[in-house]
This record gives structure tokens, C-alpha cells and sequence, in this order.
């Protein structure tokens, strides 16, 4: 007869699935966009490190799967600069050359933390007008293009942010709804209720904006949903 104990199933449950895709030394499985600022990316004291070098986006991608489509994303993260930095979800090559990829983004960056910066999404792709989400906030956009905005009870606060330390996340995309975690609380969440145009499959990239910005990922773990 086998005991288990409720806090140490509950644990087992909750990570199962899930894997590493970031070794902690190397960048293998992940490339460079663009690759002329390659360099922008190293792997310092076990997590991937992004620094900046010119006021243009970079990112690094993970390619041994882009064709993403229902997911969990789970890492920590920390800002040892101010910045413009996040992650962006079934990103793909932006057919209008406008930006290297598009993609659902999540901000990270710490540079005026409010309501339009951490833990919001933004939509970078070129059926879409943008719709901003703020921090604390579910956004619905119906098929008319229609944005309507709900607060979230207790939502991620100031507070709740590790300034200059580790910050834990997860991301969980499944079919148009998207949910984002920073230190076990709801920072924002979105459903993209137009289909046509909708994003179904991508990659995971992480991103530097501008040359201020120096950022850490490490513990990045993956579980594909509906497995």
C-alpha cells in the first residue's frame, strides 16, 4: 500500500509534462534574430543573458519547436538595468518586414512598471490593430474588433515585483485565451476572439528593444497542452 502526501502529489501534478529548454550552459536549440545581433545573447552564471546593443529589436528564439500552438511557459527573470524587454508567443516572420517577428507579446520590461508595462500584452501582427492590455486587467476582443477591458480582483502590484532580484512566471496559451503570471499572481489575460487572422502556431522568442537593457532567463520549462 502506497502513501502519498496531498502537498507532495499536488507537486508531482502540477510539474509533470514539463521540460527543460534551456540547458543552463548553452544556447543550443535556441538562434539569434537578427543574427547580426547575435552577440546580444550569452549564457552568464547558469541563465541566458540579453544585453542590448543598439535600439533595435532582438531576439532569441527557440528553435526546436516553432509550431507552438497550446502551451505553458514557465521561467524566472530579472532586470539588472531599466528597459524595454519581454517574450512573444507564436511569433513567426513579419510578412510586412516591419519588425523581424510577430507575435502575442508579454512585457517584462522595467522602465516605468505601470499599468501599460509589466505583465501587459500588446499585439504585434499585422492583422491586428494593436489593443493594449493593461497590467490588472482581462481583455476580450469579440469579432467585431471590439476591445472591452475587466479589471482582475487582486491583480499583480508594484508590491509584488522583485526589483533587481528573481521574478517567477508562467504563460499559458491555449486556443484565443491567454493568461500571465508574475510570482503566482494574475497580471493580465486576454482572449483574441477574431479568427481571422488569429495566430494559431509559432515560437517562443525572448526580446530586447532598446540598448539600455541587460535581463536574465533561466529555469525555462515547457509543456505542450492537450497532449
Amino acid at each position: 500500500m502506497s502513501i502519498c502526501l496531498l502537498a507532495y502529489c499536488d507537486k508531482v501534478s502540477d510539474e509533470a509534462g514539463f521540460v527543460p529548454i534551456f540547458d543552463g550552459r548553452t544556447l543550443t536549440d535556441w538562434r539569434a534574430v537578427p543574427e547580426d545581433l547575435g552577440t546580444a545573447w550569452s549564457v552568464q552564471d547558469g541563465a541566458i543573458q540579453g544585453a542590448g546593443l543598439e535600439n533595435r529589436l532582438s531576439y532569441l528564439v527557440y528553435s526546436a519547436d516553432e509550431d507552438l500552438s497550446d502551451f505553458e511557459l514557465r521561467f524566472s527573470y530579472r532586470m539588472l538595468t531599466d528597459g524595454n524587454t519581454g517574450v512573444e508567443l507564436r511569433a513567426r516572420a513579419d510578412p510586412t518586414g516591419k519588425r523581424p517577428f510577430e507575435g502575442y507579446h508579454a512585457d517584462l520590461g522595467h522602465v516605468g512598471i505601470g499599468p501599460q508595462i509589466l505583465g501587459a500584452w500588446d499585439f504585434h501582427f499585422a492583422t491586428r490593430t494593436e489593443f493594449p492590455c493593461e497590467r490588472g486587467t482581462r481583455l476580450i476582443i469579440d469579432e467585431a474588433g471590439a476591445g472591452l477591458h475587466q479589471r482582475i480582483e487582486d491583480p499583480l502590484g508594484i508590491e509584488d515585483f522583485r526589483e533587481r532580484d528573481w521574478n517567477h512566471c508562467r504563460i499559458r496559451a491555449r486556443g484565443d485565451h491567454f493568461q500571465f503570471f508574475i510570482n503566482r499572481k494574475l497580471s493580465s489575460e486576454f482572449t483574441d476572439g477574431i479568427g481571422k487572422g488569429r495566430l494559431e502556431s509559432g515560437s517562443i522568442a525572448l526580446q530586447l528593444h532598446d540598448d539600455r537593457t541587460i535581463v536574465q532567463f533561466k529555469d525555462i520549462l515547457l509543456k505542450r497542452l492537450g497532449q
